[in-house]
């Protein structure tokens, strides 16, 4: 989370956890989960979600403070206290692999407003900003973790408005930094559905694509909807959005020619090359699908099974 910002999860998070076998198909739905997995959150819904720097007048319960990596991964539940009341009040997320997170319990906490004006509310215009998008690559020449976790949940909702059939990606940004991680998820082959991508400021190609890759707003995170389709629509974070709608200015080299053999330049710098193609995070994949009530389909929970042991093998 950005400083000064905050989100809300509709769907539980967080312990207790049930098991899939105890709690059946039926009460997984009821809580959000369509397929198996092997356990289910039983945590509070609607948890506000906020950086670390922003808690105050919290400490930490000591013997709720398991982790790994001499972190804290919340697995026992809330690990901070109010400083005045010592109720447990939050839970505290900074282990290896997790996002450095502070967890509001909603029925322990009550939101006051501060008093001091409130900036005005983003709007679908201002992802055509430079300050708003967010660029794939990090400056030590890793693929920023944002567009790994981003790229997951597109692609889970990839799979499940195509039904585990193939697509053909438009060329461009969207081609080369999604490509291979399509390719990962579904199969190639004939009777593919195309995919454009879609939203404000954008002229759509004729004929209009099957499938569109849409901005979610950065606020309400609801999907942008273009006016007159009907189609599929797969919603996108949308600073990784504005990156694929505009790149601006990539080309690391004249438009014709080239530099003089030994001249050196440094007001032009190579772009990043990561090591690794961009690979999506697959938890993100898998706790977004499992969401979803299409992968009740039996084709796409064995794509889902399949990548899982997949992914397995990968790290083991």
């Amino acid at each position: 989370m950005e400083p000064a910002t905050y989100a809300v999860e509709p769907q539980p998070v967080g312990p207790p956890w049930r098991l899939w076998k105890e709690v059946g198909a039926e009460e997984a739905a009821r809580q959000g989960v369509f397929a198996p997995v092997y356990s289910v959150s039983f945590g509070a819904r609607n948890k506000i979600v906020i950086a670390p720097g922003d808690s105050r007048s919290m400490t930490l319960i000591l013997d709720k403070c398991e982790g790994y990596c001499r972190g804290v991964d919340g697995r026992a539940g809330p690990n901070l206290a109010c400083e005045g009341c010592e109720r447990a009040v939050a839970t505290r997320l900074d282990d290896c692999g997790s996002w450095q997170t502070v967890w509001l319990e909603p029925d322990a906490v009550v939101r006051r407003p501060s008093g001091l004006p409130a900036g005005a509310p983003p709007d679908w215009v201002d992802l055509g900003r430079v300050e708003h998008r967010v660029p794939p690559v990090e400056l030590d020449g890793s693929w920023n973790r944002r567009w790994e976790a981003a790229i997951g949940v597109a692609l889970a909702h990839l799979v499940a408005v195509t039904d585990d059939r193939p697509v053909n990606l438009p060329e461009g940004p969207v081609a080369e930094l999604l490509g291979h991680a399509v390719g990962r998820y579904l199969p190639a082959g004939p009777d593919a559905r195309t995919v454009g991508l879609a939203g404000p400021g954008i002229r759509l190609p004729r004929p209009r694509p099957d499938i569109l890759l849409v901005p979610r707003h950065p606020l309400t995170g609801a999907s942008w909807h273009q006016p007159g389709h009907e189609g599929a629509v797969v919603p996108l974070d949308s600073g990784v959005w504005a990156y694929l709608a505009h790149p601006g200015e990539t080309s690391p080299t004249p438009a014709t020619g080239g530099l003089p053999e030994g001249v050196l330049r440094d007001d032009y710098p190579l772009p990043l090359r990561p090591w690794r193609p961009l690979t999506p995070h697959h938890q993100a994949f898998e706790a977004t699908l499992v969401r979803l009530p299409a992968v009740r389909d039996l084709r796409l929970r064995r794509n889902r099974d399949a990548y899982s042991q997949a992914a397995g093998e990968e790290s083991s």
